[in-house]
């Protein structure tokens, strides 16, 4: 797994986020993520692109990246940031989204975007983690939303 300190925190690349979640193609929504602090916050950051397999029906002539996507991606950041804190092996462990509050859309994410998905965790407790996520594109709030996620053995 590769990782870097920078004065922010540490970076994790593509190769470590597949090591912590099991999402794939064309499913994964994270690229990379930014400013790890242990069960604290994490940035995660997604390129979007023309090609996303969404893009075609949603909405042709206007491409508009669906809301439940960025959502996801906040859960998949949330992931990301559980699996690393708790050092999770995702042969026998899953994280699963547990509930969701308070999302807001406020601007249309597009191809050419840049998302930051800034998540916090507000409450941890055992393997259930609370969280608030702001998903931003040039610092402007594109989706806003609390969750939480448990892990637990695969099969459960």
């Amino acid at each position: 797994m590769t990782t870097s300190e920078t004065s922010t925190g540490v970076e994790i690349d593509i190769t470590e986020i597949l090591s912590r979640i099991p999402h794939r193609y064309p499913f994964l929504l994270v690229d990379r993520a930014e400013d790890f602090k242990p069960s604290e916050s994490i940035v995660g950051v997604k390129c979007v692109t023309f090609n996303e397999p969404f893009f075609e029906g949603h909405f042709p002539g206007y491409p508009v990246m669906p809301g439940v996507l960025i959502v996801e991606a906040l859960a998949q950041t949330g992931a990301i940031l559980m699996s690393k804190s708790l050092n999770i092996d995702i042969a026998g462990k899953v994280i699963y989204f547990m509930s969701i509050d308070g999302v807001r859309f406020r601007s249309p994410v597009r191809p050419g975007d840049v998302l930051k998905l800034h998540v916090e965790v507000t409450r941890a407790r055992g393997d259930i983690f609370k969280f608030k996520g702001v998903a931003r594109v040039n610092g402007k709030v594109a989706a806003e939303a609390e969750f939480a996620a448990m892990s637990a053995d695969v099969g459960r």
